[in-house]
């Protein structure tokens, strides 16, 4: 029997028995119904960033603006203790001219969560500020956001250099992992004596503590990945890859080509591991607030923002850790799915629901533009535009697939 979903009128799959309803169907035009499922799946799959910064950086009004929380912003140190955790949305275009075209009820837009942690102070990693318990929170992300503060206000106490704050964070964050590597080095030593399968993981060890005791963090080691990958087990806070926002004040816009630049130069020898992003997080937080897009919009536009740096932000952490997007499309639905770069085709399908990839048979693919450009899926199939891909097509980003599949 086999078993499927049609965009906006067939059966969906059950997330709460975890089977298929009967259904004669076989395609599974995945844009269709949410259902618990998939949503109880998205927190499996959805990537975690981690807000750090010193205290008054800018972090929690950042949190806010990206989740539409009710993080504390206050300007004294530690105004957030235990970690905020919400849900921001990835804005995608394309998704929206999709669902223009389908003429879709609803609209799915992919997310990442994200972390509010605690204000950094010198010696975290000694214990000071909110020391350990801080350190814990960051290694449970997968990459970290430095937000740096670059704008003056005598009412906010602390430092207005970006690269002040940089030198701070990066240290901490640098003994911290330095202390982790010492005492596993020492023990993978003795180890490799006996087992010389060890030998690799003790040679990225010693590459990483001659990076760290300098006090460079492992995303400007220049390390080669196949070291990278042997500390990974190890939950290092510098061997992942950073996004680093430099939060300019409400009459300091024009600055912001000149810091990321002074930003950007900084991470000179960090490769394509950091990306640098300047933003005035006060209006943007304000912009944010506002629901009705249009009057968001003019917002933005009035304060010379066009359509906004948070966007641009989430854009950069998406595709920072290697997540692109395929799409689904259809009257009921249209939705943005997160696969990572290199995935197989039944993986993607798998990113729906678990019976799609363990069933899967082949995809039916259209890049979006293409897909836009014809207007529908129908006059697509008509005229030919639509490919068949079996189990080894690795999909792309901008894909829109309907995958078949057979249980």
């Amino acid at each position: 029997m086999e078993y499927g979903t049609h965009t906006g009128t067939g059966d969906v799959p059950n997330g709460v028995d975890g089977v298929l309803p009967d259904a004669s169907r076989s395609m599974a035009r995945c844009g269709a119904d949410p259902v618990a499922e998939a949503t109880d799946s998205l927190d499996y799959f959805m990537e975690r960033f981690g807000l750090v910064g010193l205290p008054n950086a800018g972090k929690s009004s950042l949190y806010n603006a990206l989740t539409g929380g009710g993080a504390l912003a206050a300007p004294y140190a530690f105004a957030t203790k235990d970690p905020n955790i919400g849900v921001a949305k990835v804005p995608d275009d394309r998704l929206d001219r999709l669902a223009a075209m389908s003429k879709s009820k609803n609209v799915v837009h992919a997310a990442v969560q994200v972390v509010d942690i605690g204000g950094l102070v010198e010696g975290a990693s000694k214990g000071e500020g909110l020391g350990n318990k801080f350190l814990a929170n960051i290694r449970e992300v997968d990459a970290i956001v430095l937000v740096l503060r670059a704008f003056v206000d005598d009412d906010v106490p602390g430092p207005s250099d970006p690269i002040e704050h940089l030198r701070v964070v990066e240290i901490e964050l640098a003994l911290a992992d330095l202390e982790t590597v010492e005492k596993r080095l020492g023990q993978a030593q003795r180890q490799a004596k006996l087992d010389r399968n060890l030998i690799p993981e003790v040679e990225a060890l010693e590459a990483a503590q001659a990076s760290l005791s300098d006090g460079r963090p492992l995303y400007r080691a220049g390390l080669k990945a196949e070291y990278r990958e042997a500390l990974a087990p190890h939950f290092l806070l510098t061997n992942r890859r950073v996004l680093a926002v430099a939060n300019v004040g409400e009459n300091e816009l024009d600055t912001i080509p000149a810091v990321e630049a002074r930003l950007a130069a900084e991470f000179n020898d960090a490769g394509d591991n950091v990306e640098v992003i300047g933003m005035c997080v006060q209006l943007e937080a304000e912009a944010a607030a506002i629901d009705d897009p249009v009057e968001r919009a003019g917002v933005l536009e009035g304060f010379g923002l066009g359509e906004g740096a948070l966007f641009r932000m989430v854009r950069s952490a998406y595709h920072l850790l290697g997540l692109r997007t395929f799409f689904t499309t259809g009257e009921k639905e249209s939705r943005a799915w997160t696969f990572r770069a290199g995935s197989s085709a039944p993986e993607c399908a798998g990113r729906i629901h678990s019976d799609f990839q363990r069933g899967f048979i082949k995809a039916e693919v259209i890049h979006w533009d293409e897909l836009l450009e014809l207007g529908s899926w129908t006059k697509a199939k008509e005229v030919g535009k639509i490919r068949v891909e079996g189990k080894e097509y690795h999909p792309t980003d901008g894909d829109v697939m309907e995958f078949r599949f057979n249980v």
